[in-house]
This record gives structure tokens, C-alpha cells and sequence, in this order.
């Protein structure tokens, strides 16, 4: 057994930068369909994508929403483009959002 011990907050850094070097992961496009949307008072969102069979947790800072031009809710499915990182404090990767576009209402909604 190796007995060099490294921490947690390295373990999370180091999947972080493995998948930021990921070029297939920088420059995404997805479909889905939001759900557990939350507002924050700062004006970001925080929500899930999925489809028929999983999910994605996804952030869009308020910098990026001010180019959506509707308000998004859940049950809408949508296009998004950005790319997947990794929140270092909690080891959860998720997409950062860039750009939304409605796609209408969700079949999983429906």
C-alpha cells in the first residue's frame, strides 16, 4: 500500500486540471431540460440538465445571463453552450454556461 497521503483539496485540483485539459470539454453544446433552478441573489443561476436517463448540474454566472433574453424556468428545454469544470470545494463538476436558448417545454416536464 502507498503510504504517501495527499489530501482531498489536492485529489479535487487534480481532476480539475485533468478535465480542463480536455479540449472535447472546453467548447460544449448540450440539450436538455432544467430543473432544480435557483435564482441567487447575485443574479446567477443554479440548475440541473437532463435527459431521459441522467443529469448534469450547471451554473450560468449573471455576466452570461444578461444575454438570455427570457426567463428561464423549469421544464424548459433549452441549448446551452459552455464548458465542464470541476468546484474544487465540494469535487462536483458541472458546466458553466455561457449561452441559453429556449428549445420549448421539456418532455420529462411534459
Amino acid at each position: 500500500m502507498n503510504s504517501e497521503y495527499i489530501s482531498i483539496s489536492d485529489i479535487n485540483r487534480i481532476i480539475k486540471y485533468t478535465i480542463e485539459a480536455n479540449e472535447n470539454l472546453r467548447d460544449v453544446y448540450i440539450k436538455g431540460e432544467i430543473s432544480n433552478l435557483k435564482f441567487h441573489s447575485r443574479g446567477h443561476l443554479y440548475f440541473s440538465l437532463k435527459d431521459e436517463s441522467s443529469k448534469i448540474n450547471a451554473v450560468m454566472f449573471n455576466y452570461s445571463r444578461a444575454l438570455v433574453n427570457y426567463t428561464p424556468k423549469d421544464g424548459d428545454s433549452v441549448l446551452v453552450h459552455g464548458r465542464i469544470s470541476v468546484y474544487e470545494s465540494s469535487g462536483s463538476y458541472q458546466i458553466y454556461v455561457d449561452s441559453m436558448q429556449l428549445d420549448g417545454i421539456g418532455n420529462l416536464y411534459v
